[in-house]
């Protein structure tokens, strides 16, 4: 991969890919991959999450935007984040590098790796196919409970309260991903304050319980949460019954 280290000091434009770096070298690279994407996707579609195993690129990854609006919020928003107990060191990528070719389709890979990429090309095309795309868009929710029609079918329903339950600090979270871990939900939900404490029910994956030190609190995070979507499920948030 050509180009990879970011120059101190070194102007680089805004562009739609953010290199971060200072990650968690212990991470899993899908664990790592899947998390970026999770706390990420809060600021626009993204396209791409790019991190690879060889030791010259580990604490390493890109994650690529559709836009560079989105870029740049997440770039404000997220400089300093505690991502796995590490901070994260984020600054626009080098437009020439090999991720944003890969990523706008004009990257030409080396003749011994060509066979290899061009599969991934081809791969990529699919993923970014515009009809593709729009389909599988659901629109944002801004502090609104969305539907359940629009909710994804996971082999069950959705578990909702019978009446809704007045508003308390401890949130209940519905139709997360089933392999959906603690410290993603710690990542998305420590960055509204007086978070306390996250818990998985082992019993029932899809959903979970986040606890604030107070209603005020848990109601910001709710409204600002509520239908993000973690891979391809729109949570769904409400007040937990005491």
């Amino acid at each position: 991969m050509a180009d990879v280290s970011q120059g101190q000091g070194e102007e680089i434009p805004p562009n739609m890919t953010l290199y971060i770096n200072n990650l968690n070298e212990k991470i899993k690279i899908d664990q790592l991959k899947k998390s970026l994407h999770a706390v990420f996707s809060q600021f626009g579609k993204i396209l791409d999450v790019l991190a690879f195993k060889t030791l010259k690129h580990k604490g390493q990854a890109w994650v690529i935007f559709e836009d560079v609006s989105s870029a740049t919020n997440a770039l404000r928003r997220m400089q300093g984040f505690p991502f796995y107990d590490k901070e994260m060191r984020i600054q626009y990528a080098k437009t020439k590098s090999d991720v944003i070719a890969k990523a706008d389709g004009t990257f030409v890979p080396r003749e011994k790796r060509k066979r290899h990429e061009e599969k991934g090309g081809k791969k990529r095309k699919e993923q970014l196919d515009p009809n593709q795309a729009a389909a599988g868009l659901n629109p944002g929710y801004a502090g609104a409970t969305p539907p359940l029609s629009q909710l994804p079918y996971l082999g069950a329903r959705p578990i909702v309260p019978e009446a809704p339950a007045p508003p308390n600090n401890i949130l209940f979270i519905q139709n997360l991903p089933h392999d959906a871990t603690t410290m993603m939900l710690q990542m998305l939900f420590n960055q509204y304050p007086g978070l306390k404490d996250v818990r998985m029910v082992e019993t029932k994956p899809g959903i979970a319980f986040v606890e604030y030190e107070n209603e005020m609190q848990s109601t910001v995070a709710m409204q600002a949460l509520q239908g993000f979507k973690m891979q391809q499920n729109q949570m769904l948030i409400t007040y937990a019954k005491k």
